[in-house]
């Protein structure tokens, strides 16, 4: 398996451990020059479980992700970004 594919399959496996709507969750995976971007994309009440208490949850994912990065030697970033709820009608 592809480094880039398998960071994306943990960081999916691992946010959908901690949040109560995995079927709202997902990450996207985006080549940008050098650098691959990975923006996780959650339901409004999961984004405090996966940031976590003074973003200590965020950070170890994103060392873990980084770690894997290096020993690829692949730049990477991780991002959070809240889904946008709309009213049903």
């Amino acid at each position: 398996m592809e480094a880039p594919l398998a960071i994306q399959e943990f960081l999916e496996y691992v946010v959908a451990q901690r949040i109560d709507h995995p079927e709202s969750a997902s990450v996207l995976h985006d080549l940008r020059g050098n650098r691959h971007e990975y923006r996780i994309r959650l339901h409004p009440d999961d984004v405090g479980r996966v940031i976590g208490r003074g973003g200590g949850t965020i950070s170890a994912i994103r060392n873990l992700a980084m770690a894997a990065a290096i020993k690829n030697e692949l730049k990477i970033s991780v991002e959070i970004e809240e889904q946008e709820t709309g009213s049903e009608v």
